[in-house]
């Protein structure tokens, strides 16, 4: 059962790197198994199954399908009415080198939108915008699926943590701070990453190891100390508008002559660079700052209270799905996206022009989130995800601790969710935790530090990343590439939680 629960997802891996299959039809491929087997194996009915896998899709459409099509609108947006050369420019007078841009773009800007609205716009929008600047699209790409794993617990205003303590009846706070606490070594760690990433090796880091470090540890520090003092919703967008700062500034600092092969090329203006200017460029992304926060609750009170609750998966009456019709990130990105291209000067209809585009570049993207999500819903409902949960519980015992992240990975790998992730396994770890005599929090927290490396191998995520950087068909290349690095975080997370668990660490 354990190996048959496991062949959807064993299909997508042969398909999309094996075979080179475009992403939407192995994601097909996928769901199609999935019903399969959820009806010829763990006894669905048909109509549980197609049911399960329509709430998927409607999952899907709404609102992770409408943020990907908000966020890559207003970059195309910003685009076509010149304001990114104007982007491009104030960044480039910051640095010209790849190296710390993508620092401050792909890591600490890419934080700060996974922080506040999640659900893809930390790959999309940093991904287009280091694109824009000269770098390689794949390149593009992998930096921020390596910068979008570690923030991914705190994401959206912390949905995931939250979600994960309701789930448990962990205290928010303490959960928050393991979550931190485990997750520290990974945050410092990925800026060097991504630093040797797009420089092509560890001789890229000659110059910038103090920037690089203290990056990190502008994430790292902040994230802990908010995790232990406010709790699960602010610890990311507390960490990434420190980042953000200490990383400009010390950029600043470091001015100077920048090495040939990380040198990037900075734009002409023929304008001036006036205040004006600057934020009219800057409209859209200050508008998704204030409007996707829910920091603002005078906005997102009253527009939380919208929306419509329906039970579409016909095997639990109680099995229901809300969907918030204004107060989801993809609505309010896509209201942004307009007003900014209004301030920016661009007729509505040509703003229409750039968003039937947007869709149509999106469309394979679009097929793949519905097969996904359908596909994770009926591995859910049937059984199958449980079946793999207790074959690891049940036959490791006292190592059971390795597998505690390797689990979150998965349930991220399917659903491309943290949220969903936490809510298929977090009740397995505290039970497995019960069960070996290991601390609750910290088995728990490792299901979040799983997901970390989970998210990068999303199909889900590498999708948003290639339909952002018109790369739609490269999904194959992207995941083997990334697998190099979510595998060895996957690896040093499993002994790292079972060291803890040996030593009894934990809250």
């Amino acid at each position: 059962m354990f190996v048959l629960a496991l062949t959807p997802i064993l299909w997508l891996v042969l398909a999309l790197c094996g075979m080179k299959m475009e992403a939407w039809k192995a994601s097909f491929g996928a769901l199609v198994v999935s019903a399969a087997l959820g009806i010829g194996v763990w006894k669905m009915t048909p109509i549980n199954a197609a049911t399960a896998a329509l709430e998927g899709m409607a999952m899907a459409i709404w609102p992770i399908v409408i943020v990907i099509i908000a966020a890559v609108f207003t970059y195309n947006l910003t685009v076509h009415t010149g304001a990114m050369e104007t982007i491009k420019g104030m960044l480039t007078s910051v640095s010209s080198d790849k190296r710390v841009l993508v620092l401050l773009i792909g890591w600490c800007f890419g934080g700060f939108l996974e922080g506040m609205a999640g659900f893809g716009t930390a790959v999309a929008i940093p991904a287009s915008m280091l694109m824009a600047l000269g770098f390689d699209p794949i390149m593009a790409i992998l930096a921020c699926l390596l910068a979008n794993g570690v923030p991914t617990m705190f994401g959206s205003i912390g949905i995931p943590t939250t979600t994960l303590a309701s789930i448990t009846g962990l205290d928010p706070v303490n959960l928050a701070l393991t979550q931190a606490l485990q997750v520290a070594p990974f945050v410092i760690a990925t800026p060097f990453l991504m630093v040797m990433l797009v420089g092509g090796g560890p001789k890229a880091l000659k110059g910038v190891i103090p920037i690089t470090l203290i990056t990190g540890l502008a994430i790292s520090l902040p994230e802990i100390a908010a995790a232990a003092f406010i709790g699960a919703d602010l610890p990311m967008v507390v960490a990434a508008v420190v980042a953000l700062v200490v990383t400009f500034v010390v950029a600043l600092k470091m001015k100077g002559d920048v090495p040939e092969e990380y040198r990037l090329e900075t734009p002409e203006s023929e304008e001036e660079l006036t205040p004006k200017r600057a934020l009219t460029a800057w409209a859209p992304f200050i508008l998704i700052f204030v409007l996707t926060s829910k920091l603002v609750p005078f906005i997102n009170g009253p527009l939380s209270s919208i929306k419509t609750t329906v039970n579409i998966y016909q095997g639990d009456p109680e099995a229901t799905l809300s969907f918030s019709w204004i107060n989801t990130p993809g609505v309010l990105i896509l209201i942004c996206g307009i007003i900014g291209g209004l301030i920016q000067g661009c007729p509505f209809g040509e703003m229409m022009g750039v968003l039937w585009g947007t869709c149509k570049q999106m469309s394979k993207t679009i097929l793949t989130m519905l097969a996904v999500l359908g596909c994770a819903k009926i591995m859910g409902y049937s059984g199958m995800i449980a079946s793999i949960a207790a074959f690891f519980v049940n036959t490791l015992g006292g190592l059971y601790p390795l597998m505690a992240p390797v689990l979150g990975a998965l349930g991220t790998f399917v659903t491309g969710s943290g949220t969903s992730s936490e809510v298929l396994f977090g009740s397995v770890q505290q039970q497995a935790a019960q069960a070996i005599g290991a601390n609750e929090y910290w088995l728990c927290a490792a299901n979040s530090l799983g997901i970390s490396a989970g998210k990068m191998l999303s199909p889900q995520s590498i999708a948003i990343g290639t339909a952002a950087c018109g790369l739609v068909g490269k999904d194959g290349e992207v995941l083997g590439k990334i697998a190099i690095y979510a595998f060895a975080f996957v690896i040093v997370m499993a002994l790292f939680i079972q060291a803890g668990v040996m030593l009894g660490l934990g809250i």
